[in-house]
């Protein structure tokens, strides 16, 4: 059913294709869609950075504006600046950066008759309200993550960055104030954003394709081929996560019993991998999205530690991919987190709040000893996240809710 034919949608996001984790990879297939259901789309974007934090190389002798076609879509790109370090006062000049240079992009696009944005960063939402109340369209955000709470509950804004954070929150609302509707990606998340505005909004949560990580076509993967109990994590190596947490763990845990892998990049990788040093702990950079599922389902088990704090601002979207691997996973964080109800209703491993060394240790050597238990939970694990976070299905109701805001 083309419930957008021939209508013209701007997307404005910072993350896309080609990376393929995270916030890109569902900006993207959410684009994919609409050009399915026959809408002509204008993306708005930057060039890939994400998650190492470095101008993908493909696309490093690329003029600064760089206009290209993807899957049906027409991308409009701007080389942001992208920090080595990324610190408080250098993402904000990251965000500056993308911010000028999609204002000028967007000026290039002549028609639009609905117009969406990806917070982060809220700035594109700031661009998609101005966007849309230029061409006289409705306007949609779509938010995966609270930004400015995440950064405030991961201790980014401490001292004098206080002051910059009221005043930030005062420009969120305003933003937020002026949409036609907003979604966000869990039910916690919801509550939270109808704190912040009284504009309409929905439930919008990331997905999983049953093809994307599927224990019955994976391969052992290179990366996991120790005799031992592997433990897998990976992702963004950054803030939201608790690495103090993560170190004290691994130099308790039996290195004759376990491996730990950690495949990702971020603003902590570095850091990290220099505070510990241990023979049964190895760093990899991020495998391309076609080797996900083998690396995900080589894994014995998975581990997830946030920082207890980082509350209501980001349902992690790697949790899916975790629990359809087949495997349980092992996750710290907020005991009043949504990721702990995901996490105990699919009964797809231990969600536990007291950063206690001992806890995790005892729940993986459980595991360790009873295979068969380890299988019964990855199967329920997988079960739970195909039949409630379908991306068929979330995405043809996105769609439907869409075409109904054209349609009034």
């Amino acid at each position: 059913m083309k419930n957008f034919n021939k209508k013209h949608i701007t997307f404005i996001g910072l993350n896309y294709a080609p990376e393929d984790t995270a916030i890109g990879l569902y900006s993207t297939q959410m684009v994919e869609a609409l050009v399915d259901a026959g809408a002509m789309v204008n993306v708005v974007t930057a060039f890939p950075y994400y998650p190492q934090w470095k101008i993908a190389q493909e696309y490093q002798s690329q003029p600064k504006y760089f206009q290209e076609d993807h899957n049906g879509a027409t991308l409009y790109r701007y080389k942001q600046y992208v920090p080595d370090n990324p610190t408080f006062l250098k993402r904000i000049l990251h965000i500056l950066s993308f911010t000028k240079g999609s204002f000028f992009n967007l000026r290039k696009i002549k028609k639009a008759d609905l117009v969406i944005s990806i917070i982060p960063f809220t700035a594109s939402a700031w661009l998609g309200g101005y966007h849309a109340r230029k061409h006289k369209a409705p306007s949609c955000i779509h938010i995966q993550d609270f930004e400015f709470d995440a950064a405030l509950q991961s201790g980014l804004s401490s001292g004098s960055k206080k002051v910059i954070f009221k005043f930030l929150f005062s420009l969120e609302r305003r933003i937020l104030g002026k949409a036609t509707t907003i979604s966000t990606i869990s039910h916690k998340m919801l509550a939270k954003l109808q704190t912040k505005t009284n504009q309409p909004t929905y439930y919008l949560p990331n997905w999983i394709d049953v093809h994307q990580v599927d224990p019955s076509t994976a391969k052992p993967h290179s990366f996991l081929q120790s005799e031992k109990f592997k433990l897998l994590y990976s992702g963004n190596v950054g803030d939201k996560q608790d690495w103090d947490y993560f170190l004290a763990f691994a130099k308790a845990l039996p290195q004759d019993l376990y491996e730990i892998i950690i495949v990702g990049a971020g603003a902590k990788y570095q850091q990290v991998m220099q505070a510990i040093d241990q023979e049964n702990i190895s760093f990899y950079d991020p495998v391309p999205f076609a080797e996900l599922s083998d690396l995900l389902c080589s894994a014995d088990a998975h581990f997830l530690f946030q920082k207890a704090e980082v509350l209501d601002t980001v349902m992690p979207s790697k949790l899916l991919g975790m629990m359809a691997s087949g495997k349980p996973s092992l996750v710290l964080g907020s005991p009043a987190s949504e990721v702990k109800t995901v996490l105990e209703n699919a009964n797809a491993g231990l969600y536990f709040s007291q950063p206690d060394v001992s806890t995790a240790i005892n729940q993986l050597e459980a595991w360790r000893q009873d295979p068969n238990r380890r299988t019964s939970m990855g199967v329920e694990a997988r079960e739970y996240v195909l039949k409630h976070f379908s991306r068929k299905e979330i995405l043809s109701n996105w769609v439907s809710e869409l075409s109904q805001l054209l349609n009034n």
